[in-house]
């Protein structure tokens, strides 16, 4: 597997002033930054359209989760990961806790992270830093046209250990959720085939 490009600054050469999570915070409640954005790395980043195939897997695998995340944990999609400079958003998270724990402040860490990926691969892969720094246990990378799911354990030193691949077929354990077991062709098998576009637009 290729080395992750993490995201980089338009202008190499240029100075930077990187925004901090507070101000990140600051100016989204002022109405200064569009609500469809992340934080990353000390940058936002505009997040991409999703398509159907992001959207049916994604309704899927809540589906399946719910069934059999315990009273205490809670499933929360789209929402929020605070971490050392980055703010991300999942698709999918389950963390520890009720949601009365996280009125006042978002999770910062998770049990388990995924993020489905029709052409956003490269994207949430560079992702993984700010979750592995984050003390996140586990994450899933669904990769929609592959049919496969990357998995990311073991963090430590800002990364995780060498990933796993799962698929096409068969089934995969979570470690950090022991409760939730996902049969592969049960998630994939009405799954059109999709080739990526390439243009600016492509819906995840």
């Amino acid at each position: 597997m290729k080395t992750v490009e993490f995201p980089q600054a338009p202008l190499r050469d240029a100075p930077m002033w990187p925004m901090s999570i507070a101000a990140y915070h600051a100016l989204g409640e002022a109405g200064l930054i569009a609500r469809n954005t992340e934080l990353l790395y000390g940058f936002v980043y505009r997040k991409m359209p999703k398509s159907p195939i992001h959207c049916y897997l994604l309704q899927k695998l809540l589906q399946m989760l719910l069934r059999v995340v315990p009273a205490s944990h809670l499933l929360r999609s789209e929402q929020p990961i605070t971490c050392a400079d980055s703010e991300p958003e999942p698709d999918v998270s389950v963390v520890k806790g009720s949601v009365e724990d996280f009125r006042l402040e978002h999770p910062r860490t998770a049990e388990l992270v995924i993020e489905i990926c029709v052409t956003s691969h490269e994207y949430d892969r560079s992702k993984l830093r700010a979750y592995a720094s984050a003390g996140v246990k586990e994450v899933w990378l669904v990769l929609a046209p592959e049919k496969q799911i990357e998995v990311h354990r073991q963090p430590g030193d800002g990364k995780f250990a060498e990933p796993d691949s799962f698929g096409p077929g068969g089934q995969l354990i979570c470690t950090a959720l022991p409760e939730f077991t996902l049969d592969l062709d049960a998630l994939f098998s009405k799954q059109r085939s999709h080739t990526p576009d390439q243009g600016n637009s492509t819906p995840r």
